[in-house]
């Protein structure tokens, strides 16, 4: 789903109390420390559309010539089914992350002792939603 002004906050049942960055165990990267990557290092360049499709080639290990050649065949199979949003996600469930969607759905992260996290989950222009929790209340 591709949000507009929004801000997903972390879940109400986060097990911790500050920002986290995410580390692989073994030799693959998880989906979460992929997203956290392109966030990080590209803030509001990816709508949530293209952020599964970047975190989908790059879990394939394809390269950028592969995917330029073959860019409309990948993302019409994978979007062939649904995919959760970024409220389903670890970094907001389980690291302390939360999301900020700009006007035109690019999404930025934020660690949540930052100015920035404080400000945004006021609310003010923005839609605010809690990210999922992981257990059921």
């Amino acid at each position: 789903m591709n949000y507009q002004e929004a801000f997903i906050t972390i879940a109400p049942d986060c097990p911790v109390d500050h920002s986290i960055i995410p580390a692989a165990k073994g030799d693959s990267k998880p989906i979460h420390l992929i997203q956290y990557e392109l966030l990080v290092n590209h803030p509001y360049t990816f709508t949530g559309q293209d952020l599964i499709f970047e975190t989908h080639v790059r879990r394939l290990g394809l390269s950028n010539a592969e995917v330029q050649v073959r860019r409309e065949e990948i993302w019409s199979e994978l979007f062939s089914k649904p995919h959760a949003c970024l409220r389903s996600s670890a970094l907001a469930k389980k690291y302390d992350w939360g999301f900020h969607y700009d006007t035109n759905g690019r999404i930025a992260i934020y660690a949540m002792e930052s100015e920035e996290y404080k400000q945004m989950s006021q609310g003010g222009n923005l839609k605010i939603l809690p990210a999922m929790r992981s257990k059921r209340v």
